[in-house]
């Protein structure tokens, strides 16, 4: 699995997870998915994103995600 893949399953995953959490829990948990489309926002403008940096450091492979 490379770093552009890891990626696209974690932010898939975590807004999933939020949009399940204010169905079954409190629609406060919707601050979530907020809180992750203005950080795709910011790392779109600036290129840095700590879980990038973080998934080079453990050694994952970059690649053209869909190349």
């Amino acid at each position: 699995m490379t770093v552009e893949r890891t990626i696209l399953l974690v932010v898939g995953v975590i807004v999933l997870a939020s949009v399940l959490l204010a169905v079954t829990v409190s629609i406060k948990w919707l601050w979530l998915t907020g809180i992750l489309g203005a950080h795709l926002i910011q790392a779109s403008f600036t290129g840095i994103c700590p879980v990038v940096m973080t998934l080079k450091k453990m050694g994952l492979p970059t690649k053209a995600g869909f190349a």
